[in-house]
């Protein structure tokens, strides 16, 4: 099992573990990769972000985003924030969503990073437990407005 950075050969397998669960079902559309592929592109030509997969002999059974944010706040702090953790139904229960939010706590203090945040769907009890078991505290409340 390792982790490493994400290739454009990746993204039906990353879209696929998008879509893997009920909340994913309804926004993931498999059939058509294009958006992915142009999303994929900006994401690995901005050096502020990471796209990583979990491969596991080839096979690619997880994944998650790590985006650096420069801010004023905090004394001019930088930090980190993580999106779209994601591992296939089938690996679950073997720790390795904490090896993918270990991976992005090393690799956010490496690029001088103070905070790790993230959200996650009010829906994802499971989550928010795994993310709290990490030693995640959940101590804003994180609001989205459509465009």
């Amino acid at each position: 099992m390792k982790v490493r950075p994400a290739t454009r050969h990746d993204v039906p397998a990353i879209v696929a573990l998008l879509a893997d669960d009920p909340l994913g079902a309804a926004r993931e559309d498999l059939s058509d990769p294009a958006a992915y592929l142009t999303a994929f592109d900006a994401i690995d030509a901005d050096p502020a972000h990471a796209l990583v997969v979990l491969d596991d002999d080839g096979e690619v059974v997880g994944t998650l985003q790590l985006t650096i944010l420069p801010g004023l706040s905090r004394h001019g702090s930088t930090r980190a924030l993580i999106e779209a953790v994601r591992v296939a139904s089938s690996h679950r229960g073997q720790r390795l969503g904490e090896l993918l939010v270990g991976w992005a706590a090393d690799e956010a203090r490496r690029r001088g990073a103070v905070i790790l945040q993230l959200t996650t769907d009010a829906t994802r009890v499971d989550a928010q437990r795994f993310y709290e078991r990490l030693g995640f505290v959940g101590s804003h409340v994180g609001m989205k407005l459509p465009l």
